[in-house]
């Protein structure tokens, strides 16, 4: 058995209180935030970082809707307008392999900034949460820890938007996690410097790669056809010469992935090239030794790119993101989990809060949004068990496998982080539980701030 220490009891100074407390500034929560603040009630947004955003700024994950076709119908709603504010502000660009626009990590930090204030949102930042404080199995606020020591914030509604259910696992709702040897992959995102755009673009155009060309190595991406022959920015040649030039070590075939935007500078951005798998982002250790383990891996995959990319001899690295990039933690047993059926066939719901594109990405499954197919999610997903007050956002929500390769997406944790945000607002102004608000209210204000629900 390990050792223990007693902690001392201690009373906690309560320094705010607020109608619809939101933990997790990510996509999910940060459309939360704003959903509710729309709604008309008083919102806090908690972060653990100095910036919002979460996978966009803190990971650098930069694809904001990389499935977007012709024929995708789209959810509209926040997930639009953070792409919308961004080319505003001149923090997007074009992106390479679809009709979105990839997102600045650096410029969303600003974009974040904006949209926050101007909802009248009150941000805390630089605050980790370590308990939920309970009434009950009523959560009533959290108790966060920073520079600051240890305070307690309390919301008559709380959302649970970290990404990995950590409110609601420690306020004891019932979750349940993939085992890691199964769990997606892990990412270190990274940012170039320093390339030759038009050596690079010629390359390209003389050896085009397809998403058919994702099931070379060791990977294997089960497709329903029509993914097959459409453009894919690639990268995966580079590191299997490498291989055969022993640049890199001949067992590592997971180095391989695609690249962001070029810019007119020279920088190549949102570097997904670094894949680490059995990385559990609820152990710190385990993070800690994929943290170190993925910057390796990077190095070696520009050095793979400077030998053998055009483009790229002199290239280098700009900065890796903040933090290693978690695809796949814990989930809620929600009152209605979503399945594969439901992901797959355009499973429709009553309760639907939104829409969300036939996207699936995970598991060894890539299916993009070609032919107009979307699915609806239901408000119930939202909803965990044994614990009153308490609504999760994000890739946290109710469903199995497949399902959690569609709605882990940022755009679709946009969707449901809207949609507690707004149920959460007029739970507030009704006098309810978070569950027991009016769902046909609901759709109404989800429609009037431009979701697509049906």
């Amino acid at each position: 058995m390990r050792p223990t220490v007693t902690e001392p009891a201690r009373e906690i100074d309560v320094v705010h209180e607020t109608d619809v407390l939101v933990v997790g500034a990510g996509p999910g929560g940060l459309a939360a935030a704003l959903g509710a603040a729309r709604a008309g009630v008083e919102v806090t947004l908690v972060e653990r970082f100095g910036c919002m955003g979460g996978n966009i700024t803190v990971v650098g994950v930069e694809g904001f809707a990389w499935y977007r076709r012709e024929q995708t119908v789209e959810a509209g709603g926040i997930g639009w307008e953070f792409e919308e504010r961004a080319k505003a502000m001149g923090a997007a660009v074009p992106e390479s392999q679809s009709l979105s626009y990839e997102l600045d990590s650096e410029g969303f930090k600003v974009v974040a900034d904006r949209l926050v204030q101007e909802a009248g949102v009150r941000p805390m930042l630089h605050r980790q949460v370590v308990a939920p404080v309970m009434d009950g199995d009523r959560i009533i606020g959290i108790i966060t820890e920073s520079k600051a020591g240890r305070e307690a914030i309390l919301g008559r509604v709380v959302i649970d938007a970290s990404g990995d259910a950590d409110i609601a696992m420690r306020a004891g709702a019932p979750v349940h996690q993939t085992p890691v040897e199964e769990m997606l992959a892990a990412s270190v995102m990274f940012h170039l410097a320093g390339v030759d755009k038009a050596a690079f673009l010629a390359g390209v155009a003389a050896d085009p790669q397809t998403y058919a060309d994702w099931s070379s190595g060791e990977w294997v991406t089960t497709t329903d056809g029509k993914e097959d022959a459409l453009f894919s920015p690639y990268l995966g040649k580079p590191s299997r010469q490498a291989i055969e030039a022993g640049v890199i070590p001949a067992d590592l075939h997971t180095i391989g992935g695609t690249w962001g935007a070029l810019h007119d500078t020279g920088e190549l951005t949102y570097m997904n090239l670094v894949h680490l798998p059995e990385c559990d982002g609820t152990d710190p250790d385990s993070m800690t030794r994929f943290e170190i383990e993925g910057r390796r891996q990077a190095l070696l995959a520009i050095d793979a790119l400077r030998r053998f990319t055009p483009g790229c001899a002199n290239a280098r690295l700009r900065n890796f993101g903040a933090t290693i990039g978690i695809r796949d933690t814990r989930k809620i047993d929600a009152v209605y989990n979503l399945t594969e059926t439901d992901t797959r066939g355009q499973g429709r719901f009553e309760d639907s809060i939104g829409i969300y594109p036939e996207f699936i990405d995970g598991y060894g499954v890539l299916v993009l949004p070609t032919t107009g197919r979307y699915l609806q999610i239901p408000f119930r997903s939202l909803i965990p068990r044994g614990v009153r007050n308490l609504l999760v956002a994000g890739r946290a929500i109710g469903g199995d496998k497949i399902a959690h390769a569609a709605t882990r997406n940022m755009s679709c944790c946009a969707v449901t982080g809207q949609a507690a945000g707004v149920a959460a607002a007029l739970a507030v102004r009704s006098g309810v539980e978070a569950a027991d608000v009016d769902v046909a209210a609901v759709q109404a204000q989800l429609v009037h701030q431009g979701v697509r629900i049906s």
